[in-house]
Order: C-alpha cells, then structure tokens, then sequence
C-alpha cells in the first residue's frame, strides 16, 4: 500500500512512486515539488525563507530558497533522478497579513521567497510545469510523483490540481 510522506516546516524529503509527499500550512513559504518524468523519482522542500545569506549561523539548508531547491535535486539525483528529465511545481507563496507599508521587503516574504524558488530552478534548469502562488490565504498541498498531479487544498476554496 502506498505511502503518504510527510514534509515539515523548514524540511525536504523524497518520494519514489507510489507513494506521495505532503506538506501543511503553506503561507508565506513555498512548496517545491520536483519529479523526474522517466522515472518517478519525486521530492517536495518546504522553503520558508529566500535567501540563506542573510541569515547567520543556520545550518538548515532546507529552509531556504538558494540552498533548499539544490540540496532537493542533489537527493534526486542520489536516488537515481536525472536532471534532464526532472520538472517542477510550486505552491504558496502567499501574503497572509495585510500592513500599511506592505511594499517593505519584510513583508513581502511570500512574493520572494516564489521568486528565489523560481531563479534557483532556473539555474539548475529546471522548468516550472505549473504553480498555484501569491493571494492572501495559506495552502496544503499533496504531490504524486506518478502522475505529477501537485493537490492543492485551501480552507474555503475548492481542492485544485495542477
């Protein structure tokens, strides 16, 4: 029977078909899944952050953007993926509280955190398939490396997939 992997906060793992991946309460951060179509190998990082640089002394890598997405593919690419095969979805993203200067880049984290996510696939070359980001309202989401299918879950919005 086939497994449904959990992903926290700040956290990656792997997922070889049939079994899928999940991760909860995406608000500002972003759900990367990644596959390789030919052989079902699939991931899904956790990012809450865009940029490791800016942050001193921390050793979770899956927590950024520039190190989450790399160390993401590098465990793919362990397990038997192909980079040249591999695509990706993304999910969340989301400004969940609305303040008066909401152009500061503190806030903001949401819109950078899609857009470090979407440079670092474009440096690895991976292209984004699909994405459900940005609005004001925090997702789950579930990935089936097998099909690809990313279900994306949403209190008050009906169940998506992309």
């Amino acid at each position: 029977m086939a497994e449904m992997i959990k992903v926290g906060m700040a956290d990656l793992k792997l997922c070889i078909s049939p079994d899928s991946i999940t991760t909860l309460g995406l608000g500002s951060c972003v759900g990367v899944a990644i596959r390789d179509t030919g052989n079902k190998v699939g991931g899904l990082a956790h990012v809450m952050l865009p940029d490791s640089t800016e942050i001193k002394n921390n050793t979770n890598v899956a927590k950024f953007a520039d190190t989450g997405v790399e160390e993401l593919v590098r465990q793919m690419e362990k397990a038997g993926a192909r980079r040249n095969m591999m695509v990706a979805k993304i999910a969340g993203g989301a400004q969940m509280f609305s303040f008066q200067n909401s152009s500061s880049p503190l806030v903001r984290v949401g819109d950078r955190n899609v857009a470090a996510v979407k440079k670092k696939l474009q440096e690895l070359k991976i292209p984004v398939k699909a994405e459900d980001t940005g609005l004001n309202y925090g997702r789950t989401v579930e990935f089936y490396p097998e099909t690809g299918d990313f279900v994306i879950k949403a209190v008050g919005k009906p169940v998506s997939k992309i």
